[in-house]
């Protein structure tokens, strides 16, 4: 669960903190207040992408940060583990700096963290609903991955493609081995030398690093033993060195200690000083005695760092990189000896054909099964959303030739009325029927998601009336075992919150400023409002907003 949300230079947001609760929170404000920017920092927080536009005229970096709560055991506690990023217990902290340049800096529990860690961590903490979701719905591969994530199958999905790539590319080699035999035999008999030569030389993966290391050292090593042995005799060896004049000026301060107090702290850091210069001299004497001067050792990695070169020279690479070259060649080489045997490449991609297929054929079923209990769901959320009679169902529309993504295409379809028949979504739904439908599906999918927080923004626009009142019914519902938050512009649903927070914008032209304030229940009646009556409050509004707040 979010707790804390801290924002600072973003977009036109000077300084914001919010202190979260747990059940239903709303969040509402005039148009153009800044409402949807609270919802695009989480996004930020979370691993979305940034630029330099996000930074506040005359501010030098935006700043976002988040708290959260991690449950002990879990999966997010075993990833935060895995990758060193852990915490305090039961703590999540995640926050990203964006300079004027667009450069962006990303930390876990203080611990700096890549983008791609962001964006996994995020996977675990919050789920972001859209006030365009409904627009997406009308692209064939929203509709896919809306479904597989509804099913749980992203991953046989993704298997599936990766399988269905391997077969293609196993038939793209057999038509080529068909059509470019003398071709294919003179790359190949260039491949097996450089593979043969590579092989030969045997490059070790970091070896180029280690020799270059070993190399300086070796290199310098009677610099090093000459400044270790003279840094040495400075310390602790010549006449008048350190340690003996440290240890004389602490033995004098210490007794003039006993008649100022005033001097025993500066005896304790001269003792402290004392051991730490003996430490450091036990160091370098130990240091001294382990430098090898080994001209034959230099010769012999000279030697070796000039076959990496010659190498690297004759393959265009850069030293380091002969490793990832030698395996790059080795799988380029298998397969072209792969295509000298047609029955053998042939049996190859029979096997990979039918890899695909069994995994196609698991997805499929897997789709089935799927869609058919997510039509059910969403015809029952559109009835709830004034609907009555509307029906929706998921179909599976089998492709001509198999495909990365399957044997069929996904195809949502709707009918808002029962005496319609059932078409394409895209084709028939108005803009508030897909709001509404995209609402369902939204709320569909929040049941099966495994995060702690949902969020929504503005995923209400295009309804109003009872049927907002059953969406903010609806939100308040899922608020009951999750954290949900709400931006929303709908009176019906932001009564509907345990908690409302309202966005306000404020300052002139030339310093413009967002402010968040938590709402008591006078001040949720006064803001319900202005959403029911506009620019004018009358007592009658009030007196409706405070009905509202009561139902």
């Amino acid at each position: 669960m979010l707790h804390r949300l801290s924002i600072r230079d973003f977009v036109i947001v000077e300084a914001v903190e919010l202190e979260l609760d747990g059940g239903f929170t709303v969040l509402t404000g005039e148009t153009g207040a800044g409402k949807s920017i609270l919802v695009d920092a989480l996004e930020l927080l979370v691993g979305g992408r940034a630029d330099a536009g996000v930074v506040r005229e005359s501010a030098e970096r935006a700043e976002l940060a988040a708290e959260f709560d991690v449950a002990p055991g879990g999966a997010l506690s075993a990833y935060l583990e895995e990758n060193e990023l852990t915490g305090d217990p039961g703590v999540l902290l995640v926050r990203r700096v964006i300079d004027r340049t667009g450069r962006s800096r990303a930390f876990v529990n203080g611990r700096g963290a890549t983008l791609a860690q962001l964006r996994e961590v995020g996977e675990y903490l919050v789920d972001i609903h859209g006030q365009h979701a409904h627009q997406s719905l009308m692209r064939p591969a929203a509709q896919r991955a809306l479904l597989d994530g509804h099913a749980g199958i992203e991953e046989l999905a993704r298997e599936t493609g990766a399988a269905w790539r391997a077969w293609r590319r196993l038939e793209a080699l057999a038509a080529e081995a068909a059509e470019q035999y003398a071709q294919r035999e003179a790359e190949r008999a260039e491949l097996q030398d450089k593979v043969s030569e590579l092989k030969r030389l045997a490059p070790g993966e970091g070896e180029w690093e280690a020799l270059s290391a070993e190399h300086t050292r070796l290199a310098h090593g009677s610099s090093l033993v000459a400044g270790a042995e003279s840094s040495l005799e400075a310390l602790s060896e010549a006449d008048g060195a350190m340690l003996g004049r440290l240890s004389a000026v602490a033995g004098q301060l210490r007794e003039l200690s006993e008649h100022d107090a005033a001097l025993a702290p500066i005896v304790e850091m001269l003792d402290s000083a004392e051991a730490q210069v003996g430490e450091a001299a036990r160091e370098l004497r130990n240091y001294a005695s382990k430098i090898e001067l080994d001209p034959e050792a230099l010769r012999s990695v000279e030697a070796r760092t000039e076959a990496l070169h010659a190498a690297g020279r004759k393959f265009r690479v850069k030293p380091a990189e002969l490793p990832q070259l030698a395996r790059d060649l080795k799988v380029r080489l298998a397969e072209l000896e792969l295509a000298a045997n047609p029955e053998a490449l042939e049996k190859q991609v029979e096997a990979s054909r039918d890899a695909y297929m069994a995994l196609a054929k698991r997805l499929s079923d897997k789709r089935k099964s799927a869609g058919s209990a997510l039509s059910k769901a969403v015809t029952a959320g559109m009835q709830e959303l004034a609907m009555g009679g509307g029906r929706f169902a998921v179909q599976l529309a089998r492709l001509e030739e198999p495909a990365a993504h399957g044997l069929e295409d996904v195809v949502f379809e709707v009918a808002s009325h029962p005496s319609l028949p059932l078409r394409q979504l895209g084709k028939v739904a108005s803009g508030g029927e897909l709001s509404r439908i995209s609402l369902a599906l939204q709320m569909v999918a929040c049941k099966s998601s495994p995060v702690a927080t949902l969020v929504f923004d503005e995923v209400d626009s295009g309804i109003g009336g009872a049927v907002a009142e059953v969406v903010g019914r609806s939100l308040k519902a899922l608020g009951a075992d999750r954290q949900v938050l709400a931006v929303t512009h709908l009176p019906q649903v932001a009564a509907q919150g345990d908690a409302q927070w309202t966005v306000a914008k404020g300052g002139g032209k030339a310093r413009v400023r967002t402010s968040v304030t938590r709402l008591d229940r006078a001040g949720r009646v006064e803001e319900l409002a202005r959403m029911l009556g506009g620019t004018e409050i009358t007592a009658t509004t009030r007196k409706h907003a405070a009905e509202l707040l009561g139902r």
